[in-house]
């Protein structure tokens, strides 16, 4: 299975951009349906995006809907997530996730098998 590895985390001011990446080891990574979620310090971990194997779809959580753009490069083993207009309630560590489950089953129930280790956003003046 692949490995994932987040990165471009940091601070940000409220309005600002952040692009988040996450590298997948391994020579499957085009084969698994894609995810990103987020946990603030001290709450439960929430959906934020996903995007199918092949990158024909996108879905997206109701807080970041229009603000954030998840996207991959399969030839790269990468996922992104774009953030504009970033607000502090969407400070947290995000984690990007893969599955081998079916895309509708992804997507409903949010179940991936493999997590990456985080990388930390605050969005703060």
């Amino acid at each position: 299975q692949v490995q994932l590895v987040e990165s471009g985390g940091g601070l940000v001011q409220p309005g600002g951009s952040l692009r988040l990446s996450c590298s997948a080891s391994g020579r499957t990574f085009s084969t698994y349906n894609m995810g990103w979620f987020r946990q603030p310090l001290g709450k439960e971990r929430k959906f934020v995006a996903a995007i199918s194997w092949s990158g024909g779809s996108t879905y997206y959580g109701a807080s970041v809907e229009g603000r954030f753009t998840i996207s991959r490069d399969n030839a790269k083993n990468t996922l992104y997530l774009q953030m504009n207009s970033l607000k502090p309630e969407d400070t947290g560590v995000y984690y990007c996730a893969a599955s081998r489950l079916d895309t509708v089953v992804v997507v409903t129930t949010h179940r991936f098998e493999v997590w990456g280790q985080g990388t930390l956003v605050t969005v703060s003046s």
